[in-house]
């Protein structure tokens, strides 16, 4: 699977705070944000596998455990990889933070700030100061 190398995807819930302070501060890494609502719009299992892949995470570290539908039909079952991605795939609502990638990296943002992980993708000599990505072309 591919990802766009000059836009920024957000996988995220824009109900929640730190939803919407992490797409703020997207807006300061790039102008081209592909956001998917994780409340509405379902990935496939192969989508999620890629995301985890990138994340060097287990799938279960994304998922909110005190979450009502995670204690209904999540907790106490033994997955394999594919019904992990499977879980994520049919609850995406369960993820509890913001997935950002960018330019091939990937931060699972707990805080809006780990976003910071992916804005420094660019190479130092091409990267733009913040007060002069206005005038980038």
């Amino acid at each position: 699977m591919q990802f766009h190398p000059n836009e920024l995807l957000l996988l995220y819930n824009p109900e929640t705070s730190v939803g919407r302070q992490t797409k703020a501060l997207a807006l300061d890494i790039c102008s081209h944000i592909n956001e998917v609502n994780l409340v509405r719009e379902k990935l496939s299992p192969t989508y999620w596998k890629e995301i985890i892949s990138m994340l060097h995470l287990e799938p279960d570290a994304l998922l909110d455990q005190s979450h009502p539908d995670y204690r209904d039909k999540v907790k106490g079952q033994s997955y394999t990889m594919n019904g992990w991605l499977d879980v994520l795939s049919h609850f995406p609502h369960l993820v509890k933070a913001p997935i950002v990638i960018y330019h091939g990296k990937a931060a699972f943002c707990q805080t809006p700030t780990e976003i910071m992980k992916v804005g420094g993708a660019e190479s130092s000599d091409t990267k733009v100061l913040p007060h002069l990505r206005k005038y980038q072309g």
